[in-house]
């Protein structure tokens, strides 16, 4: 049976819920979230094969997730480098910056020569929240991922694609296929288009939040944050 999909109302009504009547903080919701990124990047492509990540953020949550997996990823003995060209002024998002800064992670304005001394990129420039067009400096951003050879792992989303309708037809977005994504809490309707690696991470949620969403939560295994799971939702 595949996995039951969360769409963009609901994934906002869940993430209010769980920030309320969870007693979630929203630093622990992206800390998790950061951490199933990182752990996603390690399972689609570990060290050995290429240590040299770019990760791309955009100014919202979607970024702040990318932000915690390059910590994770310092950690884990990759060398992460950032593109964040609309930080946030919020002390959340600051404090991530700093914790990055501190380890000597590098910040790039370069999107283009950071791509071309890259062995893979992270997609976090936007979520599922991510809707009308894509605003300067991206558009440029979203064509040189759609076009690179390096592979690229997206984090909730391919940047550009609507949530419920999946790949745009038009604009930077169009032809846009990353070769993995991390769907995070539930994978998102937008899934039925995606044809790469397919990672889950929600290893959180109770079954009274899950059932009340009509979620499923799939087998995770030991100590992972993530499953892999096909493009029907199969745990593989």
């Amino acid at each position: 049976m595949a996995l039951r999909t969360l769409g963009a109302k609901n994934a906002a009504a869940l993430d209010k819920e769980l920030m309320s009547d969870g007693a979630y903080s929203i630093d622990q919701l992206m800390e998790l979230a950061g951490l199933a990124v990182s752990q996603a990047v390690y399972k689609f492509q570990p060290p050995e094969k290429g240590r040299r990540v770019l990760v791309a953020c955009g100014p919202g949550n979607n970024g702040g997730d990318g932000l915690v997996a390059a910590r994770h990823l310092w950690h884990y003995g990759y060398q992460p480098t950032m593109y964040y060209p609309k930080q946030s002024k919020n002390e959340l998002y600051q404090r991530l910056s700093k914790q990055l800064k501190d380890l000597d992670i590098p910040f790039t304005e370069d999107f283009d020569s950071a791509l071309k001394q890259s062995d893979q990129v992270v997609d976090s420039i936007f979520g599922f929240s991510f809707e009308g067009e894509v605003r300067e400096p991206f558009p440029k951003v979203i064509e040189a991922l759609r076009d690179t050879r390096v592979p690229v792992l997206a984090v909730d989303a391919p940047s550009s694609w609507n949530i419920e309708n999946g790949p745009p037809n038009s604009g930077p977005g169009k032809g846009f296929m990353p070769e993995a994504l991390i769907s995070l809490t539930a994978p998102k309707p937008l899934v039925k288009w995606f044809k790469g690696r397919h990672f889950v991470g929600g290893r959180f949620l109770s079954k009274t939040v899950a059932d009340k969403y009509d979620l499923d939560v799939p087998p995770y295994q030991g100590i992972d944050q993530i499953v892999e799971v096909s493009t029907d939702g199969q745990r593989l």
